[in-house]
């Protein structure tokens, strides 16, 4: 699953008017080069904590040592180490690397592994549901008393209970467990975003480039190495389903045809046929593993963030603030369709082509080595499109994964899948997942750029209506056929596109609302 994308982010000092008389700030401000010229203010890395670093907000940023217990000068902003910077985003890279190394797959395997009364998409579903309010209420709260760091620990690791509990997978345990990494989900997202997004800021006042173009290449970096879960991930489930002797019904391709791809309902597995428990178990242990390994690098590597003189919203506020981002910002009402497509086309790729598609037709043990080549892509264009943006715009990139999802869904609505034609299932999630790698990316970085000033309130919004796209996928996903279900993803990525246009028109014709708009 990508909680790709990502994400929410609470709001710190962005640009804003700094009172005189706390530290050198008025002066920064007169600086073309200053924290505040370039939207970021008392900024630091630490891992010491607030109370203990001794230094008074409005203070200087600084970078002080794991084991420096606040007793590190502060850096000047000449000082301050690049690779501090390069190592901290590295860090959360290999930590989400190896949980989504092991939840990613599992979700990919939970429509064909627990069909069974639906439980398998029913436990996603029940997990977006909780995600939707765990992200007005649990980040301010959680964030705030422990900070990033803490907050990605503990929210990584109710991503292990969760996946333990599929060692026995029943609706007494993989439904709570998936309320809970629900309501961690939100708190995890937010408080990357929040790092990745606030590093980006003070890298790119530190080299003298632009915000966005600083983001947006964090970003892309991010999302590679984030995205390249799926190929281990779903390498591991191959080899080990292919160890487990994993059977299919011998179906011809002719009745494989007429079960399997659009024409695929609930009713219907086709040639999927589930493996032994001692194959499951095996590859559930293995990724209990990924995900303990994750926790462990980030207590152990990451340093604390800090951001001194940031006001902390109450869940309540945080509310208000997103319902009335929503109703005094035109241009978020208009960003709406695109991303609730962005949760729908993520919930149809791991809860449906798997199912519909793949294990219908080829059996459940291909599941992975197609998913490997729908992985790749992702991260490859994640990482490209991270470096394009300078050079080529947002738009290009935009018309670029429609037009690649657009021809992915008409295809899928025509084509009846043929176990002989093998190429086409991968050329299918190849292509799914250049799509994927732009909404992933752009979305995430132009409501960085457009809501720069409101972020948290904006980043509320967008992990609302992602959500709510993954929560309405999973929920009518054992009740629709595959058909319908491409219709609605066809309808809503043409209703997307329009949205994104208008708001990427207004945007060219009055460039300075991105940054007086409040």
């Amino acid at each position: 699953m990508s909680f790709s994308d990502l994400s929410i982010t609470r709001r710190y000092s962005l640009g804003e008017d700094i009172p005189p008389g706390i530290g050198n700030s008025t002066d920064q401000l007169a600086q073309p080069t200053s924290s505040a010229k370039t939207g970021i203010a008392n900024m630091e890395f630490s891992d010491v904590s607030k109370k203990d670093d001794g230094v008074e907000a409005g203070g200087p940023p600084s970078y002080q040592d794991y084991t420096g217990g606040g007793s590190s000068l502060p850096l000047t902003d000449e000082a301050q180490p690049k690779w501090r910077v390069w190592k901290n985003l590295l860090v959360i890279c290999v930590a989400f690397l190896f949980n989504f190394t092991a939840f990613q797959s599992l979700q990919n395997l939970q429509s064909s592994l627990n069909y069974d009364e639906g439980l398998g998409v029913a436990s996603l579903s029940v997990i977006y549901a909780s995600l939707i309010v765990s992200c007005i209420f649990v980040p301010p709260i959680l964030i705030g008393k422990l900070g990033c760091k803490w907050t990605l620990v503990i929210s990584i690791f109710w991503y292990s209970v969760f996946t333990a509990g599929n060692f026995y997978a029943s609706w007494y345990t993989l439904m709570p467990f998936s309320v809970f990494v629900g309501l961690g989900a939100a708190p995890l997202w937010t408080a990357k975003s929040k790092y990745v997004t606030t590093s980006g800021m003070r890298y790119a006042d530190m080299v003298g480039e632009t915000q966005e173009d600083i983001i947006t290449l964090f970003f892309g970096i991010f999302f590679m190495i984030f995205q390249s879960g799926q190929i281990w991930g779903n390498l591991i489930s191959s080899l080990v389903l292919d160890r487990g002797n994993v059977t299919s019904l011998n179906l011809t391709n002719d009745e494989i045809a007429e079960i399997c791809g659009a024409r695929n309902c609930p009713d219907s597995t086709g040639a999927l046929q589930p493996p032994t428990t001692s194959t499951v178990n095996l590859l559930v242990g293995i990724y209990l593993g990924c995900g303990l390994l994750a926790v462990l690098i980030l207590v152990v590597f990451l340093d604390k963030l800090k951001v001194d003189g940031e006001q902390k919203k109450p869940g309540l506020g945080l509310l208000v603030a997103t319902l009335k981002h929503l109703k005094d910002d035109k241009r978020q009402m208009l960003l709406i369709p695109i991303t609730i497509y962005s949760g729908l086309e993520q919930a149809y790729v791991s809860g449906d082509y798997t199912k519909s598609f793949i294990s219908c037709a080829l059996g459940i043990e291909w599941i992975g080595y197609v998913m490997i080549c729908y992985g790749v892509c992702d991260a490859f264009f994640s990482f490209l499109l991270g470096r394009l943006i300078k050079f080529t715009g947002r738009l290009p990139l935009f018309l670029t994964g429609a037009a690649a999802h657009l021809a992915m869904i008409v295809t899928m609505l025509n084509w009846r899948p043929n176990p002989d034609q093998l190429v086409v299932f991968f050329v299918l999630a190849a292509c799914w997942g250049l799509g994927d790698a732009v909404w992933q990316l752009e979305i995430n970085a132009l409501y960085g750029y457009l809501f720069r000033k409101n972020q948290e309130a904006g980043f509320s919004n967008y992990r609302l209506w992602e959500s709510l796209g993954f929560v309405v996928a999973f929920a009518y996903s054992n009740f629709l056929c595959t058909f319908v279900k491409l219709w609605i993803l066809l309808a809503v990525l043409i209703l997307g596109m329009i949205g994104y246009g208008i708001v990427e028109y207004d945007e060219k014709r009055n460039p300075e609302e991105a940054d007086t708009k409040m």
